[in-house]
């Protein structure tokens, strides 16, 4: 049987970063192994920050969302079913950080993927920066990709105090309690606090083979989350940090959890042009250099309001 692994974690908790450092590893063990981008969106931005991992050991796969859940799980099965076949000897599953996480466990209790696939890990990856005071539907998703864990992974818990990293554990349980789920995690057992720099082999073994819970919570829908996407934003890098950090934090553009994307960046001493990531939530705005990208940017939330967000992206100061 193929292991497949599910890795989660709430929106910008940092779960791409991650997959690419974890599958790296795994392709250094002499594993050869296939990638699954399960996105909420109709693009799938993460896809293009996978690219540089293609190759003779590991295959890249993307089931895009912009449709109704039950065509979503059906293209879901269908690309597992394909990848089954495919001779890997580990599947990562990536999905959307606002993903609901029964999909992938009553996916795989259906034939014949009952028959080909074993479940190894569940990876939640939560942000040991994020803020603590959470709506109460994020809170939910947070506590439903928790609740089934072997292992979660705080990102950016390098440069985390002691007291930022006991928040985390707080907020955790917080969330798991307000789901209604009898589970509690501990800095001590569950939750890995290192510096992703430094994780050795022994931490990446630990991970692949941290294994998972059948914990129960009290289930609610997620339909109230959307996704907006803005093509051809042309707006320098200066401009797009001072868009994102207004559009996040006004509440007439909705509640705006994050935005993400891609622009055009020039090159250095007037050379060719290149690829700029945008990844942006209240607590943190990063851009990074990407190998490709696409003109465009997302925004996640709820109550997502285009018009307001659209006037910000279009260099609106005062709009």
């Amino acid at each position: 049987m193929v292991k497949i692994d599910l890795i989660t974690g709430f929106l910008g908790a940092g779960k791409t970063t991650f997959l690419k450092k974890y599958a790296a590893w795994l392709m250094k063990q002499g594993l050869r192994i296939g990638i699954l981008e399960n996105d909420f969106g109709v693009v799938n931005v993460d896809m293009m920050l996978l690219r540089e991992l293609e190759g003779e050991n590991c295959e890249l796969e993307m089931v895009s969302g912009g449709c109704d859940a039950k065509t979503h799980r059906r293209r879901f099965r269908t690309k597992l079913i394909a990848m089954g076949m495919g001779g890997f000897d580990r599947v990562l599953v990536e999905p959307s950080g606002i993903y609901d996480v029964d999909e992938f466990f009553d996916t795989l209790r259906e034939e014949p993927l009952d028959r080909w696939y074993e479940i190894g890990s569940v990876i939640a990856v939560a942000d040991a920066k994020a803020e603590k005071e959470l709506p109460e539907a994020a809170e939910y998703v947070l506590a439903s990709e928790t609740a089934c864990a072997g292992l979660v992974l705080a990102s950016r818990s390098g440069g985390a105090s002691k007291e930022e990293r006991k928040a985390l554990e707080e907020q955790l349980n917080r969330a798991l309690e307000k789901a209604r789920c009898s589970r509690r995690l501990s800095l001590e057992r569950e939750i890995l606090c290192r510096d992703w720099e430094e994780l050795t082999d022994k931490d990446f073994a630990r991970i692949a083979s941290c294994g998972w819970v059948a914990a129960d919570y009290v289930k609610r829908d997620t339909e109230s989350f959307d996704s907006l996407f803005f093509m051809n934003v042309q707006m320098t890098e200066e401009g797009i940090v001072r868009a994102a950090d207004r559009i996040l934090r006004d509440p007439a553009c909705g509640q705006v959890f994050r935005l993400k994307g891609f622009l055009r960046s020039a090159g250095a001493g007037g050379g060719k042009e290149g690829w700029t990531e945008l990844n942006a939530t209240r607590q943190e705005t990063e851009l990074r250099p990407a190998p490709e990208g696409q003109e465009i940017l997302i925004a996640i939330g709820e109550g997502l309001q285009k018009e307001r967000i659209e006037e910000y992206l279009q260099g609106g100061e005062n709009g």
